[in-house]
């Protein structure tokens, strides 16, 4: 999939006039109205436009409308990590100008460069040949293992969460998303959310800054040499296990090619020279220098969890009507499907 031009219709909830006001008053860099603003179809959680004017391409990234959980879809956290990491070996978009004040489109938002390139959304990659997923894998460790190199303190990110506890907060923290959002009891999640509380590993000290969200789709990639040009969507970001980040990239692709979230489960990785888990594993271990990994189920068993409680929330603002993805209500029957994933994992 290319990522030139958005899929969905003129993104008319947003008073244009408007933003172009303000983007004139508060000097975006080179920016010359008028605008056009189109909705991404994609993402499930901020709402993400393609901003066209005379003077260049950009991206608005804002709050959904509608009541937010606490603490959720919080773009003001994106756009600071973005801000960070620019000429780091992460590679990010350049944001221009962050809006606090609600009143201009009814939430907060951020302006980020439009980062031409490739995108893709199948882990099976069927448009690539096998030796392009072959790069494609390759870019997505190693950029993985380049953020979860990065001194957060030279960052000015030592603030950005806190450095030890990180599974036993989080556990707590998503269970409480999750209940926030419930709207049935499924039977699933519940023995899942008990199984992980029982055996939760002892904190080894491992943190550095991690996405929250590392996956496919969340890249661009150039449309040539395939080397990744920008790592999106920032919400989720703070410091913490730095496998969490690995095990939540290595967990959807044990899900099945059929489900909501399409996963690589019955597929065979070598004829497509895509690496198997255990591949991909080693791979990162040997850029980061690590020699053996404890609890690898338990953080698989995790990342099961925590997908599955951001599916109910995604769920839950479908049924009030302020979804950002058109798919969103699948995302109800694939909570139960990755809550038994989850629970498969951990009963290794």
């Amino acid at each position: 999939m290319t990522d030139g031009e958005p899929t969905s219709a003129l993104g008319c909830e947003i008073d244009v006039s408007r933003l172009e006001a303000y983007l004139m008053e508060h000097r975006l860099e080179g920016f010359a109205g008028p605008i056009r603003l189109e909705k991404f179809a994609g993402g499930q959680s901020n709402p993400t436009y393609l901003l066209t004017a005379p003077s260049s391409k950009y991206v608005l990234r804002r709050q959904p409308f509608g009541p937010l959980l606490k603490s959720a879809h919080a773009v003001d956290r994106e756009y600071r990590v973005l801000s960070v990491l620019r000429g780091t070996a992460v590679p990010v978009p350049y944001p221009y100008l962050l809006c606090t004040d609600t009143n201009v489109i009814g939430s907060m938002f951020y302006i980020m460069s439009f980062e031409p390139g490739s995108s893709y959304w199948n882990p099976a990659l069927p448009e690539l040949t096998p030796e392009q997923r072959r790069v494609v894998y390759s870019e997505l460790i190693r950029v993985l293992a380049a953020l979860h190199s990065l001194d957060v303190d030279q960052l000015g990110l030592g603030d950005w969460g806190r450095r030890t506890g990180y599974f036993e907060r989080q556990l707590s923290v998503w269970t409480k998303q999750y209940r926030a959002s419930e709207t049935t009891k499924r039977g699933e999640m519940e023995a899942l959310m008990e199984a992980l509380a029982a055996r939760m590993p002892p904190d080894d000290g491992q943190c550095s800054l991690i996405h929250g969200d590392y996956r496919l789709d969340n890249l661009i990639f150039d449309a040539q040499t395939l080397r990744a040009k920008a790592l999106l969507d920032w919400e989720l970001s703070t410091l913490g296990h730095p496998l969490a980040d690995l095990a939540y990239f290595c967990a959807t692709p044990r899900l099945r090619p059929d489900e909501h979230i399409p996963g690589l489960a019955g597929i065979d990785r070598e004829q497509l020279g895509i690496p198997t888990e255990a591949q991909i594993v080693q791979q990162y271990s040997e850029l980061r220098g690590i020699a053996q990994i404890s609890h690898w189920d338990f953080y698989i068993a995790f990342s099961f969890f925590r997908m599955a409680a951001i599916l109910q929330g995604v769920y839950k603002r479908a049924l009030a009507g302020n979804a950002s993805n058109a798919h969103a209500l699948e995302s109800g029957a694939t909570v139960e499907v990755v809550a038994k994933a989850g629970l498969e994992a951990i009963s290794r």
